[in-house]
């Protein structure tokens, strides 16, 4: 999980990457994510926007039979490098969730997956509609769809801006998402509580478009009180917000 970003500083979204890079070295809250999310994922799956693959090398590490995807070719490219050993990474996809010519570009993908997940991916895009009815078409009938968005519009800020973010959500408004879609929402849940006072006080305050790297440290290092907390607080409040779903025929 070392390898080195240094061929990746003249992407587009640098600011993109600089966060990516940060929450990298947060070992602890990486882990922590995966095995939020991973106990809804069984037998061959795919990962929406894996970035410079913090989430994916979880994945692969404990042997999830796995591909990953990111809309940026330079990223592929990156993931390529850094888990080209791994024999259970099935495939690296360029794909844009919200592509006008999606159907055209991955139909030999749809109804492939048993599961789709995708962290902190719709807020980026303005029709997240479009970006969870595309999703689902990759998903076999009766497979999963995981979804982790930043949490409560109270809390947009620098941080939502300098990263390119459209909105925040609740767990009410992304449920009623899941229903218009036809997928059965399983459980939704808030996840990281901890993390919204850090948010808050760095765009807020201190008006940081950029996760500071001490901050992440100091974080991480709390990673197992902030876990205990969360089983407190997941149904009411947290930084962002977790749905399972499972697509109906």
């Amino acid at each position: 999980m070392g390898q080195s970003i240094a061929g990746l500083k003249e992407v587009t979204d640098q600011t993109g990457l600089e966060t990516l890079d940060n929450i990298a070295q947060a070992n602890r809250f990486n882990r922590w994510m995966y095995e939020t999310i991973s106990r809804d994922m069984t037998g061959n799956i795919l990962e929406i926007g894996s970035g410079i693959g913090n989430i994916s090398a979880h994945f692969l590490e404990n042997r999830y039979s796995i591909s990953l995807s990111d809309m940026r070719q330079e990223y592929c490219d990156f993931l390529r490098q850094k888990f080209e050993e791994k024999s259970n990474l099935k495939g690296i996809y360029q794909i844009d969730i919200i592509d006008p010519d999606f159907d055209k570009k991955h139909g030999d993908l749809f109804e492939t997956f048993d599961g789709v997940f995708a962290l902190n991916i719709i807020e980026h895009v303005e029709n997240d509609d479009l970006a969870v009815k595309n999703c689902l078409k990759l998903i076999k009938k009766d497979g999963m769809l995981v979804i982790l968005v930043p949490a409560f519009m109270s809390l947009f800020n620098p941080f939502d801006e300098g990263l390119g973010h459209y909105r925040r959500y609740t767990r009410k408004n992304l449920e009623q998402q899941f229903r218009q879609n036809n997928i059965r929402v399983l459980k939704s849940r808030y996840f990281n509580f901890a993390g919204t006072l850090g948010w808050w006080f760095s765009g807020n305050i201190l008006k940081k478009k950029s996760i500071p790297t001490g901050q992440i440290k100091i974080y991480n290092s709390l990673v197992w009180l902030f876990r205990i907390v969360d089983h407190f607080t997941n149904s009411f409040v947290g930084l962002s917000v977790i749905i399972t779903g499972r697509k109906q025929p």
